[in-house]
């Protein structure tokens, strides 16, 4: 993520554009780390978000509307006290800082006019928010740190308000001089470089800057052309510094993995938001929710991984038990060899030494033999190991061919867990799981009867309908229950995924319709994120449900395989449709 102070900038023209003659409406804080201000403007409401998350601290206009704690905490009283019915009457950032400052027009006890200022913070684990006097005293500030933690700048209320050091580095929006920055000795990263050198600016802008100029993030310094770069950084940062805008970057499997306020190309490609605002309410609704999920999910999950870790210890004792079982026919020889020489045999003997009939040559083979056994017995005993291998091999054939079975199976249902997006989603594989007995769930305490989720929903460009199955019952329940017969059933090949139908309506889709349909098969299955995946491609009713198989599992033989790369886009879009649904 690259919330540098740049991006910063372009955020605060936002929020100035967009909250003339603003005064502050409501103000809520949802959680320990997130202030936020509503205010009434001239052409609306908007909701100014203050996130001060050492480990995401942002700021910016937002639509989203998290669930307030039923009694406020007390710093958000305190900007009640003081703020509420302010006019905002001005706005600034402190140059090359992620620091922000707001001014608000206020009327004290008095009925005086007074200005007070709002200043947050956004720089790490020193994030803070201050509310300041008009003298520059601190009212209050959302997490005090003592004289004994910061001697220079203590965040403590009636203590003056210290601004965070300047920079010893130059100011990116007017600095020339990238000759001789490029001039100067060292065999170094020209990315580095250009961080050493240029303040307020992130890594991930700096590794852009470098692709640009020398076509390479990794390009070094004494390698490039120096007159085309010094052309190519001015540009850069000419034309982005002073017109930003919103570009972010999403993995295969539609996950937000970037931000930043020019294009990112280092990762072969980038989409552009309208505003943003919108853009990091986006990248952090998709990152929280995907970390609360794997959260709830982390007990499930260590309980799958163990029986996967169990069943693949069981697998390989048993590979090597089935792995001895294939000599077993020598045993049937060696019976033979000692039958034949049962008239040689005195009891008490340990070994005896016979001629083997099975070898060309007829050498000389010591067999041993039990001395509490009579001839007969010590020869039957050489029958009756081989059977019990023979039927060993059988039983361990069969275990093997259910431990690889109910391994493949936990592993379809950990790539549910890594792909589950909901509170329902994830109910519904613990009761997929609860159903096949592998874990047990909480009956003491009554849960609140969940809603049952949906499959996804896609439009092909064709417009024919594309349904995509979230869990192992979903991906039962399209195949068998909802598809028609000559519906249009996809799948990863040879991997765990989710079943995709093309709903037909009797019509034969074209070949737009089926590749978009294949391409969320490859999404929404183990190797999302690869290039090039196998997909099968056949009519629902070549699919079969073999008898007594785990959820999910399908046989099918005649289909066709088309290859396709995952198809990020269509993803994108369905999933920001759900969310505004959702809002």
């Amino acid at each position: 993520m690259a919330f540098d102070a740049f991006f910063l900038s372009a955020v605060m023209d936002e929020i100035r554009q967009n909250t003339a003659d603003a005064r502050v409406d409501k103000i809520h804080q949802p959680s320990r780390d997130t202030v936020i201000l509503q205010l009434k403007c001239r052409e609306g409401r908007q909701k100014l978000l203050f996130a001060l998350n050492p480990t995401a601290p942002r700021l910016h206009l937002t639509t989203s509307n998290p669930e307030n704690p039923a009694e406020p905490p007390m710093f958000c009283m305190l900007l009640r006290k003081h703020l509420l019915g302010a006019r905002l009457v001005g706005m600034e950032q402190i140059p090359m800082e992620r620091c922000a400052m707001f001014r608000f027009d206020c009327i004290d006890e008095m009925g005086d006019h007074v200005e007070k200022t709002l200043v947050a913070e956004l720089m790490g684990r020193t994030c803070n928010l201050y509310l300041l006097a008009p003298d520059g005293r601190i009212i209050d500030c959302l997490r005090r740190i003592g004289l004994d933690e910061s001697a220079k700048r203590a965040a403590l209320p009636g203590l003056k308000y210290q601004k965070p050091d300047p920079i010893a580095k130059q100011n990116p929006q007017n600095f020339e001089d990238y000759w001789n920055l490029l001039s100067k000795p060292g065999k170094d990263v020209l990315s580095e470089r250009l961080m050493d050198e240029l303040g307020g600016l992130s890594p991930l802008v700096c590794r852009e800057a470098a692709l640009f100029a020398a076509g390479s993030t990794d390009a070094r310094v004494e390698d490039m052309n120096q007159d085309a770069a010094v052309e190519k950084l001015a540009l850069f940062f000419h034309e982005h510094l002073c017109h930003g805008a919103p570009y972010y970057y999403c993995q295969a499997d539609g996950t937000p993995k970037q931000f930043a306020f020019c294009p990112i190309r280092q990762y072969g490609g980038c989409e552009r938001t309208e505003s943003f605002g919108g853009l990091l309410d986006m990248f952090y609704t998709v990152r929280d929710r995907n970390d609360s999920m794997r959260q709830k999910s982390q007990t499930v999950r260590k309980t799958v991984q163990n029986l996967c870790t169990r069943i693949t210890r069981k697998l390989a004792i048993q590979e090597k038990e089935l792995e001895a079982t294939f000599d077993r026919e020598r045993l049937r020889q060696l019976g033979d060899i000692v039958t034949a020489n049962i008239h040689r045999i005195v009891k008490g003997q340990t070994v005896i030494s016979c001629e083997d009939f099975y070898d060309e040559d007829m050498k000389t083979v010591e067999i041993p033999i039990s001395p509490i056994l009579s001839p007969q017995q010590n020869a039957a005993k050489f029958y009756k190991d081989y059977a019990k291998l023979k039927t060993a091999e059988k039983e361990l054939t069969r275990q093997i061919s259910l431990g690889e079975q109910e391994l493949d199976y936990l592993k379809s249902v950990l790539d549910e867990l890594n792909r589950a997006q909901t509170d329902a989603e994830l109910e519904e594989i613990k009761q997929e799981l609860h159903q096949g007995g592998y874990l047990r769930l909480d009956g003491g305490k009554r849960k609140m009867k969940q809603a049952k989720s949906k499959p996804m929903v896609f439009t092909s460009t064709d417009g024919y309908q594309i349904y995509v199955g979230r869990n192992n019952h979903q991906n039962d329940e399209l195949t068998f229950k909802a598809a028609r017969k000559d519906d249009i059933w996809c799948h990863a090949s040879k991997v765990h995924g989710s079943h995709v139908i093309i709903s037909c309506g009797g019509t034969v889709p074209p070949d737009d319709t089926i590749t978009q349909a294949a391409q969320l098969a490859a999404h929404y299955a183990e190797t999302a994120g690869g290039q090039n995946i196998p997909v099968d491609v056949t009519p629902v009713k070549q699919v079969k449900k073999v008898p007594g198989a785990k959820p999910g599992m399908v046989i099918y033989h005649s289909y066709r395989t088309v290859i396709v790369n995952p198809y990020p886009d269509i993803v994108v879009d369905a999933l920001n449709a759900e969310k505004k649904e959702e809002v």
